[in-house]
């Protein structure tokens, strides 16, 4: 291996306990379920909360669908193994954005939830980080 190519390979990450691998598993499952069944559905069904909190914010339905299509989006990301390095930085993302709006318009009322969901989406985030690097390779790869 070339001096180049050793600076660019991804770290090696100690193997994992099975308690371990049980508890990221769990974890991600729960997020998943959290943001695809009880985030975004509402947001893509138009639960009329939904629809009066995006109106509120002057985005109304096309905001409302946009979040909700990227939360669902993602969701399925920490659920497939190739995605589930980049997913919860995608819903962390979101979840910055989220804690910003509450924070602004509501006057922070419920600020604290996005940035609760930040810290096993953190711990997901760093835990599945050498798939990011498959994720590029995949992305990078020339057919010959």
């Amino acid at each position: 291996m070339t001096h180049l190519a050793a600076a660019t390979a991804p770290a090696a990450v100690p193997a994992r306990s099975r308690r371990a691998r049980i508890a990221l598993r769990t974890t991600a499952i729960l997020l998943a379920a959290f943001f695809g069944l009880a985030s975004a559905l509402p947001k893509l069904f138009a639960a009329s909360a939904a629809v009066e909190a995006f109106d509120s914010l002057g985005w109304g339905a096309p905001g409302m669908y946009a979040i909700g299509a990227l939360e669902l989006a993602w969701a399925i990301g920490l659920l497939v193994p190739v995605l589930s390095g980049l997913a919860p930085i995608g819903l962390s993302a979101l979840m910055v954005g989220a804690c910003a709006t509450q924070i602004v318009a509501f006057d922070g009322q419920n600020a604290a939830t996005p940035l609760i969901l930040i810290v096993p989406l953190a711990a997901l985030a760093r835990s599945h980080r050498t798939r990011n690097a498959e994720l590029l390779s995949l992305l990078t790869r020339r057919t010959a």
